[in-house]
């Protein structure tokens, strides 16, 4: 079973690119994150173009701003959408949604961004990542949690922690976070299989940053140990990030018990750069 994430950063906007994209890689399963339309938009979209290739859908749509869906063609079944128990901002919004997929409890998810750390959005995320585990904490043994979940584990996940100091993503709370949330026996398959690698998953619009392998990864796969064991490839298909109308984050892709191109690198196509030396380059909202 193939199980991939992406970010599409609305979806009306990626159509041209996410259709080829699904005939291309053919995966079982897709988590989309920041698909920015309601559910009723969603279906009047893509409805017919996804039943033709087979896919049923899980929506938790928001015009406008966040969204998530799930798409199989191996099953959907016991939908929930949202998090029981996470606060909104002040309203609830679009940041979840769960099916079983081929005998696999799949959470599609968006973590708030935070915004600026020690601001009500930061709190806001942090309050929501604790909701958020008391549920997977309650949940099935065999499970999977795809999605932006805008943090950065590690310093080895950003292209120069320097450039980082003051931002959100990579404060000690929402790594310590995210850690309470692996710590429930989650893996994270990805940084597993490729322990020393340089691997991103999203590359800001603005100077260059995508071209100069400047990125962060912050999309990632957890997977339950159940599941985690039958992983055979897991890599991120940068290919999808290059051209015309991409969105800024590239899609991950899990395969579970067999990989249909091989166990083929954690970055495909590798990038051509490797960066500049440290202490080099801000962040574009930083300058």
């Amino acid at each position: 079973m193939r199980v991939a994430t992406w970010n599409v950063n609305s979806v009306k906007q990626r159509v041209p690119r996410l259709l080829p994209w699904l005939d291309q890689r053919r995966p079982d399963v897709v988590c989309l994150q920041e698909t920015k339309l309601s559910d009723a938009a969603f279906a009047e979209l893509l409805g017919a173009e996804l039943a033709e290739r087979g896919y049923e859908f899980a929506l938790a749509g928001q015009a406008q701003w966040n969204g998530v869906a799930i798409l199989s063609r191996v099953g959907l079944a016991d939908v929930v959408v949202g998090v029981d128990g996470a606060p909104g901002f002040p309203d609830p919004e679009a940041r979840a949604v769960a099916a079983t997929c081929g005998g696999v409890r799949v959470h599609s998810l968006y973590v708030p961004n935070g915004r600026v750390p020690d601001s009500d959005h930061y709190r806001y995320k942090l309050a929501w990542l604790a909701a958020l585990r008391d549920v997977v904490k309650d949940g099935p043994s065999a499970a999977m949690l795809c999605g932006d979940m805008n943090i950065a584990p590690a310093d080895a996940d950003v292209f120069d922690p320097a450039a980082y100091i003051g931002q959100t993503h990579v404060t000690p709370p929402e790594r310590a976070a995210l850690a309470e949330l692996q710590g429930l026996g989650l893996h994270d398959v990805v940084r597993e299989r490729w322990p020393d690698e340089r691997v991103f998953t999203y590359w800001d619009y603005r100077a260059g940053m995508f071209h100069q392998d400047l990125g962060m990864r912050i999309d990632l796969v957890l997977a339950t140990a159940p599941v985690a064991g039958r992983v055979a490839a897991a890599w991120v298909d940068r290919h999808a990030r290059k051209g015309t109308g991409p969105s800024d984050h590239a899609p991950v892709i899990v395969d579970l018990d067999e990989a249909p191109d091989g166990d083929i690198g954690p970055v495909v196509p590798p990038p051509s750069s490797r960066g500049p030396r440290k202490g080099s380059v801000k962040l574009p909202q930083a300058k």
